[in-house]
């Protein structure tokens, strides 16, 4: 009994003194001298970062498996390669830090508060950067573990080279109650190594945690070279910038200059305004419920942008209502058909690509094209179909202001994989008809390979060339195909190097006989529909059919047969100098007095085309009147009358030769 009751006792005691080792390690630890400690920890700190760490005035710690630390005047030298001589420099820092990550060597900082802050951040090319808490900058480990960050005041400096990114950001914090976004803050520098600057406002507290639960407001008002962005929205991660919800509203004055600044690639445009949904979930950008304006043409839609693989993928499917037709020449490099002369000598001037036209009356060529030249030579930067994939759709509902073709509507669907570009299927609505095909350009070929197929269906004559005036009572379908390889980094330079096969059919019709006769130079006939009218004639078959072969178009066929006249023609058309050669010789098939039908040539470039009599035939035919008239004015009629001597053309047989390149080498 006595040896229980010695032994509860000894238990007492021994409970006792611990019980006062335990106050006496609180008191010691709450009022322990911490300061005493700054110069050591100074010392050992700045022995294993590699620079100088120092707390300047006051030190205090509250022990615990989460201890907070509480220093007044932190400095936190960068590396002698940063720009800015400090990482961090704060009137005051509050901070928890995990006692157990530090057993294995890793920071983990759940929240940071910072007084008065100037914080300065580098990365390198190489991979170094000033926020590694060690020796080796390069090493991502030495990267501490940060939560939440609060701050009042302050100022941080972002320099990444590799990015085009030198930023300068001031922020302060105005902590009012039922302020959901107190922090201000004002961006200024580059980005991209355009010029940028930013403002808005943020939540007070940013988390940097990626196992946050709470959104972090933001809005920003930025502006980046020619584009400016608007948006107002979360974000659930700071660190990697996902989990964002916003809405947003773009705008600039091209589109393709988003590769620069996001390294998406998109067609060149005229000025654009969008606005939309934004929604990012690791590596998935979404961009829904798209409306706004290209040029003059509405666009809407959705797309996605998905970073997740080793080449990224854009995605989805756009459309317009109505599209001008005057927009589509920003895509291949031209200015559109309305830029007036002074808009298009600035967009020259833009681009450098254009020279000064004399004063001599000379038509100025179309920007994108080089000086007395149609086709664009504007170089398409083909480089950048090797920065992404693509599967995205376009369509077209309404096609409007289209003066030279009477486009109405159109689809195609762009697909990218590995820098080859394949517009597969196009489909266009034109004069009633369609156009339909692929177009596969090749960039993994220095210059680019072009592979173009294009069918066309049943174009109606009277809708196809809406300003030529004599064209519109004519009835009839055309058809036909274009089937053409080439190199090059620009629509001249394919079209200069092309080879393949390019043939126009028609089949029975009606074609306005004024045309006809102003072709073949029938006085009489033309003097007659002048002081009666037009009227139309019946078209038996139409074809002209062209071999290509590295940018000359040799004719194969050209024939018009009508009940009135056969026209058969030869000639060429270069692609490369923009130059064209053709020989129409008409034989009519009835009798007309005033008649000079000697061969027309089409000749000139397509800048400025010429046609007229072969002069050499007409003036054979223009002497023997002459002699006529000096005996008789009455017989110089005689030279004019033509009895008509055409034949029906084998309309079967030439169309299917026209049709045909093959078959028609074989006759040849």
């Amino acid at each position: 009994m006595k040896n229980s009751l010695l032994k509860s006792q000894t238990l007492r005691h021994w409970l006792a003194g611990l019980a006062l080792l335990l106050v006496a390690l609180v008191l010691v630890v709450s009022f322990f001298p911490w300061d005493l400690l700054r110069g050591p920890i100074n010392r050992y700190v700045s022995e294993q970062l590699g620079r100088r760490f120092e707390i300047t005035q006051h030190l205090s710690v509250q022990l615990g498996r989460t201890t907070t630390v509480t220093a007044q005047g932190v400095e936190i030298a960068n590396p002698e390669w940063a720009h800015d001589p400090y990482l961090l420099k704060a009137t005051a820092a509050e901070f928890d830090i995990s006692l157990l990550p530090l057993i294995v060597g890793k920071v983990v900082l759940p929240r940071i508060k910072l007084t008065e802050p100037r914080i300065g951040l580098q990365i390198e090319p190489d991979g170094r950067r000033t926020w590694a808490l060690s020796r080796d900058t390069s090493d991502q480990g030495a990267i501490p573990g940060i939560g939440s960050v609060v701050v009042d005041q302050g100022e941080l400096s972002y320099l990444a080279m590799a990015h085009g990114a030198d930023l300068d950001v001031r922020f302060s914090l105005a902590p009012e109650a039922g302020n959901d976004l107190p922090l201000d803050y004002k961006v200024t520098g580059q980005w991209k190594k355009e010029a940028f600057t930013a403002t808005g406002r943020a939540g007070g507290v940013l988390e940097f945690s990626k196992n946050t639960q709470a959104p972090f407001p933001l809005e920003v008002d930025a502006v980046a070279g020619r584009t400016s962005l608007k948006a107002k929205g979360s974000i659930s991660n700071l660190a990697d910038l996902a989990g964002i919800d916003a809405t947003f509203d773009l705008q600039g004055q091209n589109l393709d200059d988003l590769y620069n600044l996001l390294g998406v690639v998109l067609p060149s445009t005229l000025p654009y305004k969008l606005r939309g949904k934004l929604d990012k979930k690791d590596k998935l950008w979404a961009v829904s419920q798209i409306q706004g304006l290209l040029g003059k043409s509405d666009i809407s839609g959705a797309l996605t942008f998905d970073q997740s693989a080793t080449m990224p993928l854009l995605s989805g499917k756009v459309q317009s209502r109505v599209l001008d037709f005057a927009d589509l020449g920003a895509v291949i490099g031209m200015a559109p058909s309305g830029t007036s002369a002074p808009k298009a000598k600035a967009v020259a001037a833009a681009n450098g690509s254009r020279t000064a036209q004399a004063s001599s009356g000379t038509k100025a060529s179309p920007v994108g094209a080089a000086p007395g030249k149609v086709l664009p030579r504007t170089p398409l930067d083909v480089n950048r179909l090797h920065a992404m994939n693509a599967d995205v759709t376009y369509s077209a509902a309404d096609i409007r202001h289209v003066k030279e073709l009477p486009l109405d509507k159109g689809s195609v669907h762009v697909k990218l994989n590995a820098g080859v570009l394949q517009l597969e299927p196009i489909s266009l609505g034109i004069a009633g008809g369609s156009v339909a095909g692929t177009i596969h350009i090749d960039s993994t070929l220095s210059p680019a390979a072009i592979n173009t197929r294009l069918d066309v269906r049943a174009l109606q004559l009277n809708q196809l060339f809406p300003t030529v005036e004599s064209t519109k009572t004519g009835l009839g379908k055309i058809s036909g195909r274009f089937d053409l390889k080439g190199r090059g980094n620009s629509v001249a330079q394919m079209l200069g190097s092309a080879s393949g096969d390019v043939a126009v059919l028609m089949g029975k019709g009606e074609i306005s006989n004024i045309l006809l006769e102003f072709m073949g130079l029938d006085g009489g006939e033309v003097i007659k529909f002048l002081l009666r009218g037009d009227r139309t004639v019946p078209l038996r078959c139409a074809a002209a059919a062209f071999d290509v072969k590295q940018g000359l178009m040799t004719s194969r066929a050209i024939v018009l047969d009508t009940t009135d006249t056969v026209i058969a023609g030869q000639g060429q058309i270069s692609l490369t100098n923009e130059t064209l050669d053709i020989l129409l010789k008409p034989q009519p098939k009835d009798m007309s007095i005033l008649s000079l039908r000697s061969p027309l040539r089409i000749g000139g470039t397509f800048a400025n085309m010429s046609a007229g009599p072969e002069k050499s035939a007409l003036a054979g035919r223009a002497g023997i009147a002459l002699v006529l008239a000096a005996i008789n004015p009455l017989l110089a009629l005689a030279a004019t009358i033509e009895t008509g001597p055409g034949e029906n053309a084998d309309c079967a047989e030439i169309l299917s030769q026209a049709a045909n390149p093959k078959a028609a080498a074989g006759k040849k």
